[in-house]
């Protein structure tokens, strides 16, 4: 019986602070006094109540739009959309920012948090890579605009981040396409991937798969054209000797190679034939 009534005072205490905190920012927003409402927000924004800060930046929008305090205004409320994790709005907040005020003191700050937001926003490698491809357009043109900036080595590793991101995003397609039997689109694919990243370190291991799958795309092709697609087999092997000597998987390509090599060669029948 103690414990019920325990639960339930608790559940009318929390439902009060609730009643409370409403009725507090509610009276806030009603209340005439500009300065009041101001250090209001500053306050939850110390507090780290950014909710609470935001509607109150927010609506002190066209009441400071004149006022010198307006950029700071501004930039926390901006700040207030990222710490909530809103990161489609903070980016455009940041965007805004900086179109109001292209040259403050805080631009390059804002400009890399912008970037930033993209970044937050790219997904897992299954899913679109469209945020993963403006965090590094966004990324890339922050060093450009600001060479010298405090976040300059961050960026950098970020880019680097999203370039493989999209790469094993493409490696996966390739994988697929060779898993499930379409041999031929998995070689392009993977001559694809070989050429928008040629300094992988996977860059061999691509390599090898497009013999492969051109190997085994030879092998399931009607006897017709079995020996042009044999042929590029061999071609796709020389490259990868040509590219890659001291590669661990120069075997294993030596290997395709060989097969390639026997289904060239005339059978016995047609040596026989040749003969007489």
């Amino acid at each position: 019986m103690n414990l019920i009534i325990r639960l339930v005072f608790f559940v009318v205490v929390i439902g009060s602070l609730a009643g409370c905190n409403k009725k507090t920012i509610t009276n806030i927003l009603k209340s005439k006094d500009v300065e009041y409402k101001l250090g209001m927000a500053e306050q939850y924004y110390a507090n780290k109540k950014y909710s609470k800060a935001q509607i109150l930046y927010e609506d002190l929008f066209p009441l400071l739009r004149n006022d010198p305090r307006f950029e700071d205004l501004y930039y926390k409320y901006a700040y207030c959309g990222f710490y909530q994790k809103d990161y489609l709005s903070a980016e455009n907040l940041f965007k805004g920012f900086l179109e109001v005020f292209p040259k403050s003191q805080k631009a390059a700050e804002v400009d890399y948090m912008r970037a930033y937001c993209y970044y937050k926003q790219s997904p897992g490698v299954d899913l679109d890579q469209t945020a993963t491809q403006k965090a590094i357009g966004s990324m890339q043109a922050h060093l450009n605009n600001y060479p010298e900036s405090s976040k300059a080595e961050d960026a950098k590793k970020i880019i680097e981040e999203c370039y493989a991101k999209l790469e094993e995003k493409e490696y996966k397609s390739a994988e697929l396409y060779y898993n499930v039997g379409s041999h031929r689109a998995a070689a392009i694919t993977f001559t694809n991937l070989l050429n928008s990243y040629p300094e992988s370190k996977r860059a061999d291991e691509y390599k090898l798969m497009i013999i492969k799958s051109y190997y085994q795309y030879a092998q399931m092709s009607i006897e017709e054209k079995q020996k042009e697609r044999f042929q590029k087999v061999i071609e796709e092997y020389y490259d990868f000797v040509d590219r890659f000597p001291e590669s661990k998987l120069l075997k294993d390509a030596e290997k395709y190679f060989n097969l390639s090599s026997n289904n060239l060669k005339p059978n016995k029948n047609e040596q026989t034939d040749t003969k007489s």
